[in-house]
């Protein structure tokens, strides 16, 4: 099977990337190595350590974008490019439009007329404000209640995608964190911060939940549906741990690993008001992807415990 990811080099795309072409797909990623939100050094070493064949390639390039699908001819897209971060998307709504709506309307426009399917990553911050039940978000809960500019433009990406014509699944990923993860994500900050003995800022005094789930979990995920040709186009699925996680409790999981490896004491932790692009909480309901054989394992003390291996490792490194 041909593949082709979007954002290879970034956190899932590189592991998935690396996964898939290890079971024998012939995958060829595009990126175009931005320095949004991190030091692109991290995308470089990604790809370098999982020796990964990328193209440095920016989707709001149509020509460019187009003549990597005429010579590669990929059966199956998996979207995952995107500029992506709540907070940093306040007060930067034209940025965000240009590189996640218009980066994959040129997708799109590409994949009319070519027998390919796109699976393309969307987000539970299109949940937005929607009030989660007592078993979790199901997919048919979405309405216009996106709180920042990057939720929202996932949401048009679904709607994108919806009138497109192409064959596509959509997939909202649950706050994924595992190694190699980007700088910008709590667990990166928190973690960096209390090996420096610096003071963390944790928004709503604390008061917030998470789906946070694996990144291992996201690659099985994802492989579930690229193996399944049977589903019908324009689906959407959830994919998350479908647990929720307290904020304080996932901070004590990383000081657990800080305390007794470094500072060997608590961390420093500063209770703020409500960040205004925050959800309080998210909760994934995924039987709709359990039905097609989906299980996650990792819980979330090992979870952190294999990220801060990794972040201590990849530091000492440098």
């Amino acid at each position: 099977m041909k593949i082709l990811i979007t954002g290879a080099a970034g956190f899932i795309g590189s592991q998935l990337m690396n996964r898939l072409r290890s079971k024998g797909a012939t995958v060829l990623g595009l990126d175009n190595y931005n320095d949004h939100l991190y030091d692109p050094q991290l995308k470089i070493d990604r790809t370098q350590h999982f020796e990964l064949d990328i193209k440095v390639c920016d989707l709001r390039d149509y020509n460019a974008t187009k003549a990597v699908f005429d010579a590669f001819q990929p059966e199956q897209v998996i979207h995952l490019a995107a500029h992506a971060n709540v907070r940093d998307s306040f007060g930067k709504e034209r940025d965000y439009h240009s590189n996640n709506i218009d980066g994959t309307q040129n997708l799109i426009e590409i994949c009319k007329g070519r027998d390919v399917r796109v699976i393309y990553a969307t987000t539970s911050s299109v949940y937005g404000d929607t009030p989660v039940p007592e078993n979790g978000w199901t997919e048919d809960l979405v309405t216009a209640k996106q709180r920042n500019a990057y939720a929202y433009t996932k949401y048009i990406n679904e709607i994108q995608f919806a009138i497109s014509g192409v064959q596509n699944v959509g997939l909202r990923f649950f706050t994924v964190y595992g190694p190699w993860g980007r700088p910008d994500m709590a667990l990166f900050q928190f973690t960096k911060k209390m090996l420096a003995n610096e003071r963390i800022d944790v928004y709503n005094y604390g008061d917030m939940k998470r789906d946070f789930t694996y990144v291992e979990d996201i690659l099985d995920g994802i492989e579930i549906i690229l193996q399944d040709s049977s589903i019908e186009s324009n689906e959407i699925f959830n994919i998350g741990r479908g647990q929720q996680v307290e904020l304080m409790d996932f901070v004590k999981a990383i000081e657990k690993n800080a305390c007794d490896t470094c500072c060997g004491q608590e961390a420093d932790i500063n209770l703020a008001p409500r960040h205004p692009a925050d959800t309080l909480e998210t909760w994934s309901n995924t039987e709709k992807l359990q039905a097609l054989g989906y299980s996650p394992k990792m819980d979330i003390q090992e979870g952190v415990d294999n990220f801060y291996k990794w972040y201590v490792e990849y530091h000492d490194g440098r």
